[in-house]
């Protein structure tokens, strides 16, 4: 009798079969030995079947045929992958096939690939073991065979994969047929087209919704312009800036003339604090000629130090603070938090990070890249010195792992925040396995950059915290209060190894100024604006100062500025916003229910944002990944916002995405969960049915159309708007 080996992929087939390290031969489609047969799919294999092979009527699109609600769902072989279909198909019947592995990928998806092949093979009589691994390595693939266990086991991962794709199923095919039937022709005589589809999706619209909605915010934003007085002191050569702050005690507390306590409404006000503050001599004077003259007074006093009051032109230390602060390593990358960083380090899309990230999974070099978690598990934790250890073989982080293990830094990892089994559901955080660099030199385009920036991020958390000395120092000068903050870096820590922020001259690739191992600044690390870093030579300008010293003021200064809209989404900030979406919900109650619910899945947020621009309902721009909706975008988020508005809220979709979880947890049945998805495509659809507002969307067309280019359509021989050219 044999074993039968199911993979997901002919690559990994590949690799599992090099791992059983038996002779085998090769077949059509499968590989086979005389213990164990190999196979695999290409995919999926197995698809939904269209509504109308349930039934003719159905290929007609008609409100009269819906809501469509089918008892049984029907599924069929994918036609242009029929021929692996049948032979694994027929390997899982083989009689002397007694024992089948199912080596798909470990998680929902892969669950689902393989279920559906089974259903559709009528497999029965056989032992089914679940193989569920965290990376391609050798090692790790005997442990998973080792460790499978049996497939019941994931009956309730497997109810959630088939829900997942009904609900899917049944959102997109009646909810696309009912607002196109009901809107299309709005949209199509609008747009000066032959005929519009309203393609609606569970997720896909709720990411329409935010984008749209971003982008209004930013056309409705007003720009508030705001004046901030500013403090420069010269001390040893060095020019200090502080900020005038309203705080208690001020003339300006709470007054009606600030924007918020840092700024003036209006510059006229800056200017009458800056003359209740100076001598009218100094006020005349240019700015070079103000320093000149403090300067010179300055030397005339010497002994000002020790005065108790304060002379015109001088400020009064009212308070100086010294305090050490820490900067922890960042937690481990999941695929979102990938994502998001190979979007502004490298300017690539969500797809092509999660090609990237599968290729270098298939090639041994990560682990499983479709993950939500940041942390590691207790497990991988007591051997994670195979992974430092394989690491030396890799040159720019040979230096750093030698260093990690000749300390012994890794020994208490599982002590801190970088291990949490809690925060782990299917698989831990991406890491390097330490393995595979065979392939490094295969790798094309940005690949490298997304695995140096993987390793960088791992070899992180066995370095210390960076360590900065912060100084804030008030003065006072004439009641009114000015702050100034310092901040120098005392200990490197774990920028050593992912480069100092505070670094403003940074390589694009290759080794940092600072000699840490970098492929783009990571941007993780990025530096809050309002901070200031400062080199090791202020802290002796600082260390002579004490509270009632007074110092000369070189001058006093206006800087303009003025609020900012929010910014748009990226591609990478989008995917984190998808992530986080129950963060977005308002009602607290409701927030707190579905807490860590996003809205998609780690495997399928990146092909959600291409269908969008496939649609021509976003467009993203390559060189910067800013993600902002199309005219056509606009005016299907407007449908759907007066027809069945809950598709375009957080909320909804991140509450289905909790009621998967609970179904996977086996915390709710199936039925139950079916039971609400059928009432709320019922009742939705019903309630639009009730609706005649076809014509009111002229208005908002109109509205939405104004902010994009226009042209003629000949064909119409009238005007005609394309699907989204923005004006400059």
């Amino acid at each position: 009798m044999k074993n039968l080996f199911i993979a997901e992929k002919p690559s990994v087939a590949q690799e599992f079969a090099k791992a059983l390290k038996e002779n085998m031969r090769r077949g059509d489609g499968y590989l086979e030995s005389d213990s164990y047969v190999v196979t695999w799919c290409v995919g999926h294999l197995v698809t939904m079947s269209y509504p109308e092979v349930y039934d003719e009527k159905y290929k007609r699109w008609s409100l009269t045929t819906l809501p469509f609600l089918p008892q049984t769902f029907l599924y069929e072989v994918i036609p242009n992958v029929k021929k692996q279909f049948q032979i694994v198909s027929s390997l899982l019947k083989r009689a002397d096939v007694e024992t089948i592995y199912v080596c798909t990928d470990s998680g929902r998806e892969g669950e689902y690939i393989y279920r559906l092949v089974e259903q559709l093979s009528g497999v029965k009589g056989k032992k089914r073991r679940r193989v569920w691994i965290d990376s391609q390595t050798e090692e790790e693939i005997l442990r998973g065979i080792r460790e499978a266990k049996d497939l019941s086991e994931y009956d309730n991962l497997s109810s959630a994969a088939y829900l997942r794709a009904k609900e899917d199923y049944l959102m997109g095919i009646n909810f696309s047929r009912l607002l196109t039937l009901k809107y299309g022709n709005a949209i199509s005589n609008y747009l000066g087209t032959k005929y519009s589809v309203v393609s609606v999706g569970r997720v896909m619209t709720c990411v329409l919704g935010m984008i749209v909605r971003r982008e209004r915010e930013i056309r409705q934003f007003v720009k508030t312009p705001f004046y901030r007085v500013l403090q420069n002191i010269a001390l040893h050569g060095k020019s200090l800036e502080g900020e005038f702050r309203a705080v208690e005690g001020s003339a300006y507390y709470l007054s009606p003339k600030l924007y918020k306590e840092n700024g003036f409404r209006e510059k006229k006000d800056a200017k009458e604090l800056i003359a209740r503050l100076l001598p009218e001599s100094l006020q005349q004077l240019s700015a070079e000629n103000a320093a000149a003259q403090m300067r010179q007074q300055s030397a005339q006093t010497d002994d000002a130090a020790k005065m108790q009051h304060q002379p015109a032109g001088m400020t009064v230390i009212d308070s100086i603070e010294k305090k050490k602060e820490k900067k922890n390593p960042p937690l481990l990358y999941n695929l979102a938090e990938l994502q998001n960083e190979c979007s502004k380090m490298f300017k690539i899309s969500p797809d092509e990070t999660l090609r990237i990230v599968q290729e270098l999974y298939e090639k041994k070099l990560v682990t499983y890249p479709r993950t939500d978690a940041r942390v590691l598990s207790t497990a991988v934790a007591k051997e994670i010195y195979k992974n430092i250890s394989g690491l030396r073989n890799f040159g720019p982080a040979k230096g750093f792992a030698d260093e990690i293990l000749s300390l012994g830094s890794y020994k208490g990892i599982a002590k801190t925040r970088y291990v949490n089994d809690k925060q782990i559901t299917d698989h831990y955080a991406i890491i390097p396995t330490g393995q595979g660099f065979g392939a490094l030199g295969s790798l094309k385009g940005n690949s490298y950059g997304v695995y140096a920036a993987v390793v960088r991020r791992f070899l992180s958390i066995f370095y210390p915290a960076a360590e900065f000395q912060k100084i804030s120092m008030v003065t006072v000068m004439g009641n009114e209060k000015f702050f100034y903050s310092f901040k120098v870096l005392l200990s490197e820590g774990y920028f050593k190894v992912a480069g100092n922020p505070y670094e403003k001259k940074r390589t694009a690739n290759g080794a940092g100024q600072d000699g840490s191992m970098t492929d783009g600044q990571d941007a993780s690390l990025e530096v809050d604006q309002a901070e200031s870093a400062f080199g090791a030579d202020i802290l002796e300008v600082l260390k002579g100062l004490r509270k009632g010293m007074s110092l000369p003021v070189k001058s006093l200064t206006i800087k303009e500025g003025e609020t900012s809209p929010p910014k748009r989404y990226n591609s990478g900030s989008m995917i984190l916003a998808m992530e986080n979406a129950g963060q977005l919900i308002e009602d607290e109650e409701l927030r707190a229910q579905i807490k860590g619910s996003g809205i998609g899945t780690s495997a399928t947020r990146a092909e959600i944002l291409k269908k969008l621009v496939a649609n021509k309902y976003i467009a993203l721009n390559k060189k910067t990944q800013i993600l902002s909706p199309t005219l056509q975008g606009e005016m299907i988020h407007d449908v759907v916002f007066y027809s069945i508005r809950s598709l375009l809220n957080p909320e909804l979709t991140a509450s289905w995405e909790k009621g998967l979880n609970y179904v996977a947890e086996g915390t709710i049945t199936s039925d139950e969960y079916m039971m609400k998805l059928e009432h709320f495509i019922r009742s939705r659809t019903d309630g639009v049915l009730a609706l005649n507002n076809q014509y009111a969307m002229r208005p908002l067309f109109d509205a939405a159309a104004k902010y994009y280019k226009t042209d003629r359509t000949k064909q119409t021989g009238r005007s005609g708007r394309n699907t989204g050219t923005k004006k400059k």
